[in-house]
């Protein structure tokens, strides 16, 4: 209805205006019915199925979009936006799309949504609480009286303690529904873990990969010092064509690598070339490769879970591949009310799979490793600075 009375109130030539969800399918099931039903009285609006938009007698336009496909917003101007479960989203389609498209207008943004952890949304609302010229609002249960009482404390007793500071007390602090490792990181954040790492010069650096489709790959970098896993650095790209990246790494990135981890599809042979990409990647130079044993997705996820007590995140260079961990989580059923078990294929999917290689190869080995720091350990120093 905002967007709307925007829309009909807009003194500007052709006013666009949209409504953006994190998936295309859910913009279209939440939001294009009642949109269609608000304009239906209204003279010489114009309906357009095919492109989920409503165009109004005075030329504006209001539309809905899918955070899940950011590209297609790209090149557009915007009056206002709504980004509705703002939580849920790839947090780039509104730094790297939709803030710039408000720009040549000096439109206006609402973010709405559950809180998923301290992510981009905990952020922006931050940023909201603090400036002036911010409007900030969060509605928790408990003090709005929305919600009936005994629905209320029916809700609690159903509910997981997470689950009920998430969904009707608006707490940032709870541990993400369904998130494979909401606690471990929530428990890295309380330990101090996520802080300014420093790269270790005389010690080797190993890398973890996932190559996705469309030239999507994300990569971590990691030393292991002492009884530490340092996650120095966080790679993520899906523009990159696979043969830049080996560039990258050995020419503008200053490390000294001990082994680089691959996905095991990396040995399969391309029908043109005949050759796979773990040989392509060799030929640029990258070495020594050490593609990762094939293993079921939770086996995986147990072994990312055993090294994340001894794992330490650089919150500045590996602040997305932290979002990622946070973040990666169960697939939900709607129609059974339960989560599947198998892990939601979103924008965390590449740099969580990322780091379940890093553990699946890197773990055995320090289980092994005498942790008994060498003389003299960095490690009491770094963590004082």
């Amino acid at each position: 209805m905002d967007l709307l009375d925007a829309a009909l109130r807009c003194d500007r030539p052709h006013g666009r205006y949209a409504y953006v969800a994190p998936f295309y399918a859910q913009a279209k099931d939440v939001v294009w019915t009642y949109l269609k039903q608000y304009t239906t009285n209204i003279p010489g609006a114009a309906v357009n199925e095919t492109e989920l938009r409503v165009d109004l007698p005075n030329g504006a336009r209001v539309r809905l979009y899918g955070a899940d496909n950011p590209d297609r917003m790209r090149g557009v101007y915007l009056d206002g936006v709504i980004l509705d479960e703002f939580a849920d989203m790839d947090p780039r389609a509104w730094s790297e799309v939709l803030r710039p498209a408000l720009s040549d207008r000096k439109g206006w943004a609402v973010f709405i949504g559950t809180p998923k952890g301290k992510n981009t949304f905990y952020e922006v609302y931050n940023s909201a609480v603090k400036a002036a010229d911010w409007f900030a609002l969060r509605l928790r249960a408990s003090e709005t009286h929305l919600v009936d009482g005994d629905e209320l404390e029916d809700a609690r007793r159903m509910m997981t303690p997470e689950q009920f500071e998430q969904e009707y007390e608006c707490s940032f602090e709870a541990a993400i529904v369904g998130a494979y490792y909401g606690r471990d990181m929530a428990q890295a954040s309380k330990d101090g873990r996520i802080r300014s790492v420093p790269w270790e010069p005389s010690e080797p650096v190993y890398t973890a990969w996932d190559l996705g489709l469309d030239d999507a790959t994300a990569i971590w970098f990691a030393q292991v010092i002492g009884s530490e896993i340092r996650l120095i650095d966080y790679f993520e790209t899906n523009n990159t064509a696979l043969r830049d990246i080996p560039r990258m790494l050995l020419n503008e990135k200053p490390y000294t690598y001990a082994e680089h981890y691959l996905p095991h599809d990396v040995e399969i042979r391309e029908l043109m070339s005949g050759i796979s990409r773990k040989t392509q990647l060799e030929q640029l130079g990258l070495r020594p490769i050490t593609v990762a044993q094939r293993v079921a997705i939770e086996d995986g996820i147990n072994s990312a879970r055993a090294i994340l007590p001894k794992c330490y995140f650089d919150e500045t260079k590996c602040e997305r591949g932290i979002e990622c961990l946070k973040q990666y989580q169960r697939e939900w059923d709607e129609r059974l009310k339960v989560f599947r078990q198998k892990p939601l294929h979103d924008w965390t999917s590449h740099g969580a799979d990322a780091f379940r290689y890093l553990a699946t190869t890197l773990e055995p080995k320090t289980s092994a490793m005498d942790f008994r720091p060498s003389a003299p350990p960095p490690t009491a120093s770094w963590m004082a600075i």
